[in-house]
C-alpha cells in the first residue's frame, strides 16, 4: 500500500508533531508500506486568511504521484485532514484549537476581527472532513473528548509511544526539575517561573526546548526569572542532542509540565520511561491519563500557589519521588505503547 501521511508545519518549528510524523512514516516503511510526509507550510492566522487556506485544502489532490495512485492518506492536523481522498484516515493531533476549546481566551479567534465567521468555517470543513474519512482516530482520549464534545463525533484513541522509549534511564538524583517543552504561553512556564519564588524550598528548575532564552516568550521568561531574584535556580537551555535530553531527565528528581489542556504529552510519557514523577495541573489535559495524584507525580490547581506547594512536596521528600517515579515506570511498561498497534488501526 502507498501511504502519504499529511501534516502541516510552521516554517523554523519543530515539536512533538513532526517527530510523531516521521516516527509514523518509519513504522509503516518498517511494515512494508512505502510512505512519505507531505508537510505544508501553515500558521494559522490570520483569522481572514482560514477561508483561503480551507479552500487551498480541499483543492489538492494526493490521488496519484508520477502517474501511480496512493493508496492511503493519513491526515494528523487542521488544515492537513481537510484534503480528501477517497481512502482517508484521520489520526487527530487536534482541531484547530482557536475555534473551538480556546475560542474565548487569549488564544481564541474571538478577539479577532472575522473569527466567528472564521470559526464556523473551520466547523464545517470538520463535519465535512470527518464525515468523509474512512475512519477518525485520536492520539488521546483527551482529544477525542474534545471532538465528541464540539462536534458529535465519535472516535478512538490510539496513543503513539515516545521516540527512542527503550533509550531512557534513570540515575542518581542531581537536585533539580527538568522543565522539557518549547517556549509557548500554552505550556505554561510562566506559571512555573512564578511559582518558583513562592517556594520555601530551595527549587531549581532547568528549562529546556527550541526558543528557551531565546528571542520573544523565551527572553520574557528569562526576565521575569530576573525580576524576581531566582537567579541560579532557573537554568535555560535551547536545543540538546538526544543523549544529554536522555541525561536531563535521568538525573532530575521530577518533571514538571502543567501545559493547558494538552493534547496528548511525549513529556510525560518520557519522564515515566526515565522513572520520574511529572508535577502537572489538573487542566492539564491528555497528561492526566497518565499522572496519577499521589502515586505517579502529582496533579495541582493551575496557579502558582498550588504549583509551588507540589514542587516543595516533590523536592522536600526526595524519597517519595523516587518511589512515585518507579510505579509511573510499571504504569507506562504495563500500557505496553508500541506502533505495531498504531500501524494495525491506521491501516484497518
Amino acid at each position: 500500500m502507498r501511504i502519504v501521511i499529511v501534516n502541516v508545519q510552521e516554517p523554523f518549528g519543530y515539536g512533538g508533531a513532526e517527530i510523531l510524523a516521521e516516527d509514523l512514516r518509519d513504522a509503516l516503511i518498517d511494515a512494508g508500506h512505502p510512505t512519505e510526509i507531505v508537510a505544508i507550510p501553515w500558521t494559522g492566522h490570520p483569522a481572514d486568511r482560514l477561508l483561503a487556506n480551507i479552500l487551498a485544502f480541499r483543492l489538492m489532490d494526493l490521488t496519484e504521484s508520477r502517474g501511480v495512485g496512493i493508496d492511503r492518506l493519513i491526515g494528523l492536523k487542521f488544515p492537513a485532514y481537510l484534503i480528501p481522498h477517497r481512502n482517508k484516515v484521520v489520526w487527530l493531533i487536534h482541531q484547530h484549537r482557536a475555534a473551538y476549546e480556546l475560542w474565548n481566551d487569549e488564544y481564541g479567534l474571538s478577539r479577532l476581527p472575522g473569527g466567528a465567521q472564521a470559526r464556523e468555517a473551520v466547523r464545517r470543513a470538520d463535519l465535512r472532513a470527518f464525515g468523509e474519512a474512512r475512519r477518525v482516530l485520536t492520539i488521546s482520549r483527551n482529544v477525542s473528548a474534545r471532538l465528541e464534545r464540539t462536534l458529535g463525533c465519535g472516535s478512538l484513541a490510539v496513543y503513539p509511544p515516545p521516540r527512542n522509549a527503550a533509550k531512557f534511564y534513570c540515575e542518581s538524583d542531581e537536585r533539580y526539575f527538568f522543565f522539557p517543552s518549547r517556549s509557548a504561553p500554552l505550556k505554561r512556564q510562566r506559571l512555573v517561573v512564578t511559582a518558583m519564588a513562592l517556594t520555601r524550598q530551595p527549587v531549581r528548575v532547568v528549562f529546556t526546548g527550541d526558543g528557551a532564552g531565546s528571542g520573544g516568550y523565551g527572553a520574557e521568561l528569562r526576565g521575569l526569572a530576573d525580576e524576581l531574584g531566582l537567579g541560579e535556580r532557573c537554568e535555560w537551555l535551547e536545543w540538546v542532542p538526544e543523549s544529554e535530553l536522555l541525561r536531563w531527565y535521568a538525573h532530575c528528581r521530577a518533571v514538571v509540565f502543567p501545559p493547558l489542556d494538552e493534547d496528548y504529552g511525549f513529556i510525560t510519557l518520557e519522564a515515566m520511561l526515565a522513572s520520574k514523577p511529572v508535577l502537572t495541573c489538573r487542566d492539564s489535559g491528555a497528561t492526566l491519563e497518565f499522572v496519577a495524584h499521589g502515586e505517579t507525580g502529582l496533579a495541582v490547581e493551575p496557579n502558582k500557589e498550588s504549583v509551588a506547594l507540589g514542587m516543595d512536596e516533590l523536592w522536600a521528600d526526595p524519597d517519595r519521588a523516587r518511589r512515585w517515579g518507579q510505579a509511573g515506570r510499571r504504569r507506562i511498561d504495563d500500557l505496553a505503547i508500541g506502533w505495531p498497534k498504531v500501524v494495525q488501526e491506521l491501516l484497518a
